[in-house]
């Protein structure tokens, strides 16, 4: 293909654009299903634009590689580096034009050498992810998410099993968005090493910090990184604190409804009252009654980890709320300050049962659900464990349901709610649970697998 051909299929593209309807009250007149469907057709074409785009800027990046200098195009045009003249191009963000350069240049590394018909480069571990940003499959931030991760190849991974690695999440890139498949990335990556979790685990605790300084009107400023297990603790301060102004679980206790509506009918903003309530924890210090103010027991790091990596000494264990494994000495020094609850799984991911005398799920079963359900199991919702509640699949009153693992289910208020009033029905088929949708949203109701969010889980019953 010339030039010529090139430059012209752009501008035909774009006067195929240019007529697709701009006035708003057209797409009034759309059903909900063709909205849908309109929905999909503009994301494959932002993909198929994006795509594109990362390949004129990955050329741009090749024509102005370092070691040509001053010769090279970015250079030449009066930029310094090629990200800035994309920048400068498109009106992107510098974000987005350095995401549109790293796509273009694993776009550009599955050419084959032009003397051997070869392709070469660094990471031909990425070969899979650049081929999909060339025909449109995936965007230049889901590349980005897949590239960083992943990671690049150590002792304990080899080029060939993080390009399987790559392979697989370029298929699953059409159904999550970049920021779930970069967690979904860094999944696959501590499957595949083991040995480099507490590695990882070391380097994010080495970049905890907290900086406090004054502003010149009198003001502080605090600014805390956390690493995960201090992001636990500290995020479940929070939710216990703000829960009930930002939509968190409901409460049946008559005297925790009324905490909750008290906190609610505060005249402070919730960043006043979150303020206010962590300086007050700060004031009172370790030997406080935390329960007047957070209710329920003091703050806790909860970590799932199977038995067999407890009495192995072997494999990882999980933070509870969090995407990323810890090493079992982490997991042994939370259990030797904090203890040990056993929670038995079957075959199916199921644990224990109490029966249907008992109204509502106790902590304990909560605790059972929270470890097996990960947070709101509904698809894409990523609410953690303290922002559900417990749903009964067979309703209590309709169904006479019994109170049993099994029979409930994590789900944010919202979806509880939507649930509930929209009359969206839950099926359990042993260790799997599907989403029934009314006939209002699908004639067909079409059930739609609800996966469980907890990677520990999911480990254990594939290990199993």
């Amino acid at each position: 293909m010339t030039s010529s051909d090139l430059l012209e299929r752009l501008a035909d593209a774009a006067r195929s654009l240019e007529a697709v309807p701009r006035d708003a009250a057209v797409y009034r007149e759309l059903s909900d299903d063709g909205l849908n469907e309109a929905m999909r057709s503009q994301a494959r074409l932002l993909r198929m634009v994006e795509g594109r785009g990362a390949i004129l800027a990955g050329e741009v990046a090749r024509r102005s590689a370092p070691e040509l200098g001053h010769d090279g195009l970015a250079q030449r045009t009066g930029h310094r580096t090629a990200i800035e003249l994309v920048r400068v191009m498109t009106g992107a963000t510098a974000r987005a034009a350095a995401t549109a350069v790293e796509a273009g240049l694993l776009v550009q590394q599955t050419i084959p050498d032009a003397a051997t018909g070869e392709v070469v480069g660094d990471r031909l571990w990425l070969l899979p992810v650049g081929r999909a940003v060339a025909v449109g499959a995936v965007s230049p931030a889901a590349a980005d998410a897949i590239r960083n991760g992943l990671g690049t190849p150590s002792e304990g991974v080899t080029e060939a099993e993080l390009s399987i690695a790559a392979e697989q999440l370029c298929g699953e890139a059409a159904t999550v968005d970049a920021d779930r498949l970069f967690r979904r990335a860094r999944e696959l990556r501590d499957l595949l090493d083991e040995s480099g979790i507490a590695d990882r685990e070391r380097q994010r605790r080495a970049q905890r910090g907290l900086r406090f300084w004054r502003r010149a009107d009198g003001m502080g400023r605090v600014s805390w990184d956390l690493d995960p297990e201090s992001c636990a603790v500290v995020g479940e301060i929070f939710d216990r604190v703000t829960s009930p102004r930002r939509g968190g679980p409901r409460f049946v206790d008559p005297e925790a409804q009324a905490e909750a509506d008290a906190v609610c009918a505060d005249q402070r903003t919730t960043e006043q009252y979150a303020s206010d309530a962590f300086l007050q924890v700060l004031r009172q210090g370790v030997d406080a009654d935390s329960s007047r103010l957070l209710g329920g027991n003091p703050p806790a790091v909860r970590v799932l980890v199977t038995a067999d990596a407890v009495n192995n000494r072997g494999g990882h264990g999980r933070i509870e709320g969090e995407h990323d494994p810890v090493s079992i000495e982490t997991v042994e020094r939370v259990a030797c300050s904090a203890g040990i609850l056993p929670v038995g799984f079957d075959d199916e991911g199921q644990g224990m049962n109490l029966g249907r005398e008992q109204r509502l799920f106790s902590r304990r079963q909560r605790l059972v659900l929270s470890a097996r359900d990960g947070g709101c199991r509904w698809i894409g919702c990523d609410r953690p464990p303290s922002w559900t509640e417990a749903h009964h699949i067979e309703f209590w009153d309709r169904d006479h349901g019994a109170t049993d693992i099994d029979k409930g289910i994590l789900l944010c208020r919202h979806h509880h709610l939507l649930a509930h009033d929209q009359h969206w029905e839950i099926r359990h088929d042993g260790g799997s649970y599907w989403l029934v949708p009314p006939v209002t949203v699908d004639a067909a109701q079409v059930p739609r697998r609800l996966p469980s969010k907890s990677a520990a889980l999911r480990e254990l019953i594939g290990a199993s």
